[in-house]
């Protein structure tokens, strides 16, 4: 497996993006870390054993996030691997015109924020003909579940804009990778109240996707558990699926919780 000299990892402040961090730090990367919440990454970066530059920015700041990456790039050079790691989560109702401003924050962040995440460092890493842009999705993608339609439909808009990529980037010499974990233990799983099979911490997902992405996967599913139950769920008859899973337990909503 290849060992990156450098990676760029929005969404670093917690959950996954954050033990991705420190996993990378740990085979020796120079971090690139972008987050929202700047007194967090400073913390992260202090507590790192490698040179770490922090960019408190909102993925959805297209701005900020290509000065972000030109600073990057003036610091430590064309990053090996990039990877949109930022994404939010919330049930949502259609019927409640409250949820709106929910629904466009879920798909703006999870799916354009991805797009904008990579958008900086795309003609470097085709000029350089190398490089990896790894995106964050879910298998929550796989099927639509009530009461969670904007990040499902976030994760599905995730997967099919990652493959789009991975075919445009592959002439150029450079992967493009997708992620699809199953649960894992983050603030973003912490509000769910119903049980959540297979569920890994962080640490765990973070060498997984790690070794996926040197592995030169271009579509993994963590734990391989997840892989399985993904599997079944894209495959199930739409009676079957509507059946079983018409009364699945919910995503809280922002006012629930």
């Amino acid at each position: 497996m290849s060992i990156p000299k450098s990676v760029v990892i929005t969404g670093a402040s917690s959950g996954i993006g954050r033990a991705l961090a420190i996993e990378y730090a740990r085979r020796g990367a120079t971090l690139g870390l972008i987050a929202r919440r700047s007194q967090l990454l400073d913390e992260l970066a202090a507590a790192l054993p490698v040179a770490s530059y922090c960019y408190p920015v909102d993925v959805r700041d297209a701005g900020g996030l290509s000065e972000a990456a030109q600073d990057f790039v003036d610091r430590a050079g064309c990053p090996d691997i990039v990877i949109a790691g930022a994404g939010v989560s919330a049930g949502t109702l259609t019927a409640d015109p409250g949820d709106s401003g929910v629904f466009e924050e879920i798909l703006s962040i999870n799916v354009t924020g991805m797009m904008r995440t990579f958008q900086p460092f795309v003609d470097l890493m085709r000029g350089q003909r190398r490089g990896v842009l790894a995106g964050i999705a879910s298998v929550a993608g796989f099927r639509g579940l009530p009461g969670a339609s904007a990040y499902c439909a976030s994760k599905s808009a995730a997967i099919t804009y990652l493959e789009s990529l991975r075919l445009e980037m592959r002439q150029h010499g450079v992967r493009v990778v997708t992620i699809c974990p199953g649960y894992v233990v983050t603030p973003m799983t912490a509000v769910n109240p119903y049980p959540m099979p297979f569920m890994i911490d962080a640490d765990r997902a973070a060498r997984i996707i790690a070794d996926a992405i040197a592995s030169g996967k271009r579509f993994h599913v963590l734990p391989w558990q997840m892989a399985l139950v993904g599997w079944l769920l894209r495959h199930l008859p739409r009676p079957v699926y509507d059946a079983v899973f018409m009364r699945a337990p919910r995503k809280p909503r922002r006012s629930e919780t």
